[in-house]
């Protein structure tokens, strides 16, 4: 039996339950690879080959691949769909939709065309703000990591992810990751925030820009002002989120 597959669809959800009706834990992208490590008759518990998170996706979204192919995919450095919205081809004509950030390593071996702007994964720091802005306005879903919906720490990793900086799916995880710094006056643009809430856990992720701003995923993706203090919203005038710690990659 075949336990590896690649996404063949434009986003599929993965939830935290085999069912439809249960939480959206995450999005697998087009040409995004897993492992399948347990098969029911309806649902699949996967784990993705990029970050390791595992949930449950509908069998029929479901395109197996030989391990070898896996493996190879795993080892090549990622090539991404740099549009905001694009399509694939398939032997039919028939096009389908991809978006920012799909992976396109395997377009060949699923018998699919692309012609649009792709981009190679590249660490630049200066990147970074510039592939965040690409999400600005984009509207917040949990669990998204789309332009057509995304929460805080699928922006934040998939903009690394294009920049060929690898952090891992929550923004609690996320928080364990880099160099700690100390001061907000020696963060740079690139930089995460990391913020908590009453309990001190760590809910909330942003990328600082320049001249004290922060772009992040809170009702959409937006910029907003940060301070010692947290995340100040401008519209509300009010701190909205509170600064636990800043975690630099570079």
């Amino acid at each position: 039996m075949i336990n590896f597959g690649v996404s063949a669809q434009t986003i599929v959800p993965l939830r935290k339950k085999p069912s439809d009706k249960s939480e959206l834990t995450s999005q697998i992208l087009y040409g995004e690879c897993f492992e399948i490590l347990r098969r029911e008759e309806n649902w699949s518990q996967i784990k993705t080959a990029y970050d390791n998170y595992v949930g449950w996706i509908d069998n029929k979204q479901i395109n197996c691949i030989e391990k070898k192919i896996y493996l190879e995919y795993n080892a090549q450095n990622e090539i991404f769909c740099d549009d905001l919205v694009n399509f694939i081809v398939d032997e039919k004509k028939n096009k389908q939709t991809v978006v920012l950030g799909s992976i396109l390593n395997l377009t060949a071996h699923l018998n699919h065309k692309f012609e649009g702007k792709c981009t190679n994964s590249k660490s630049a720091k200066n990147n970074i703000t510039k592939t965040s802005m690409r999400y600005l306005n984009s509207p917040y879903l949990w669990g998204g990591k789309s332009p057509f919906g995304i929460d805080c720490s699928g922006f934040t990793q998939m903009v690394y992810r294009m920049n060929g900086l690898k952090l891992k799916r929550d923004a609690s995880q996320q928080a364990k990751q880099g160099k700690k710094i100390k001061l907000i006056k020696n963060s740079k643009a690139g930089d995460l925030a990391f913020f908590k809430n009453s309990k001190g856990a760590i809910t909330h992720v942003g990328i600082i820009l320049e001249k004290n701003q922060i772009i992040h995923a809170h009702g959409k993706v937006r910029i907003d002002k940060l301070t010692s203090e947290g995340i100040y919203n401008v519209i509300e005038k009010k701190i909205s989120h509170n600064l636990a710690t800043i975690k630099s990659h570079f």
